[in-house]
């Protein structure tokens, strides 16, 4: 890239900039090289002593540029032996080492809330942060689909929420689903109007590539959460936050947010139960994954091992569902009976062959 003329007074940030486009750990310059690629790219001629100054310059005002030294004997005009110490090899040492700054590449990347303008927009101010050399092994990097979510308000729902919260401020906002077209529409009433949620909103998390809220609708006294990436025409209200530990469900506490997303496995919303269900030994691992190890495991066999968890009710009959044929519930007996209903009812779609045949055939 070629710069126009500058004046020498932007001499200093030119060569920080060229220090943050081509220097790390592997990569580093000599004062020589420095000006060279002054010259090149910024039309800047400067001698070696200026490019030292500088340099020494933008260590005292605390930028982290790290050299080497090596002593050169040379006569002076006396006749008399000397030694110069020559600085070279300067880098700029970075905030982020390539390893974190990929790590943190591949969480937008594979982060399903985000947009996909605003993905491939968060992946070039991270990679900014590095330099030219690790730029070009972001070209090898594979883009997420572009239909990751619709919603292009995410980003100003995230802020709006954040101050919420921050004012202990309830907030109200319209929510969206997909229907038969594939695209998102506001959810509605019976009566056709657009439905209308407020809520006290108390903290926000990631799950599984999602973003929700952890809030109360203020019609009831349970605990709710909803898709970020789903809300619009979010806006603040004046009316003070009302206090998590007077929920159901909270037992008289503040938020845990630890606890909370142990038993909210899949962010249902509802009751939180204690599980006891027998499991085949082979899915242990994802057990642990899902509940934690805070699970209780007793009356251990070969195969089988029963397992005791505290956890959302709704996200435990997700999990028996989605672990079917290798987890039977034991307790509690309505959740039990819950399963062997939607059991049944899912055999009896199967058996009706003569259905089956007729749908496979359309």
């Amino acid at each position: 890239m070629m710069y126009t003329k500058q004046p020498k007074k932007l001499t200093i940030m030119n060569i920080l900039d060229i220090l943050k486009r081509y220097t790390d750990e592997n990569h580093r310059l000599s004062q020589k090289e420095i000006q060279e690629i002054l010259e090149r790219e910024y039309d800047m001629k400067l001698d070696r002593k200026a490019v030292k100054r500088n340099l020494m310059n933008l260590i005292e005002f605390g930028y982290d540029i790290n050299y080497s030294e090596s002593v050169r004997m040379f006569r002076d005009k006396d006749g008399n032996e000397q030694e110069n110490v020559i600085l070279s090899d300067f880098y700029l040492e970075r905030e982020f080492t390539d390893s974190e700054l990929r790590l943190l590449i591949d969480s937008v990347l594979f982060s399903n809330h985000i947009p996909y303008k605003q993905d491939k927009q968060l992946v070039e101010k991270l990679s900014s942060l590095s330099n030219i050399y690790f730029k070009s092994r972001v070209r090898h990097i594979a883009r997420m689909p572009e239909d990751k979510t619709d919603n292009k308000q995410l980003f100003y729902n995230i802020e709006l929420l954040d101050e919420a919260i921050t004012k202990s401020r309830r907030v109200k906002f319209r929510y969206l689903e997909y229907r038969s077209d594939k695209k998102l529409h506001k959810r509605r009433h019976s009566d056709g109007t657009v439905r209308e949620y407020e809520i006290n909103p108390y903290q926000l998390v990631a799950k599984e590539g999602k973003y929700y809220l952890i809030c109360n609708n203020v019609k009831y006294d349970t605990v709710s959460n909803y898709r970020v990436d789903r809300m619009t025409d979010m806006e603040i209200l004046p009316h003070k936050r009302r206090a998590f530990n007077t929920l159901i469900g909270s037992d008289g506490n503040q938020l845990d947010l630890n606890a909370y997303m142990e038993k909210h496995i899949y962010m249902f919303a509802g009751e939180n139960i204690r599980a006891v269900f027998r499991a085949e030994k082979f899915i242990l691992s994802d057990i642990i994954d899902m509940f934690g190890k805070d699970v209780k495991f007793s009356d251990e066999s070969d195969q089988q091992i029963t397992v005791t968890a505290d956890v959302n009710e709704l996200a435990m009959e997700q999990f028996a569902k989605a672990y079917t044929p290798y987890i039977e519930i034991i307790k509690p007996v309505a959740l039990r009976e819950r399963m062997i209903h939607n059991l049944s009812a899912g055999l009896e779609k199967y058996k009706d062959r003569g259905d089956n045949q007729d749908r496979l055939s359309i």
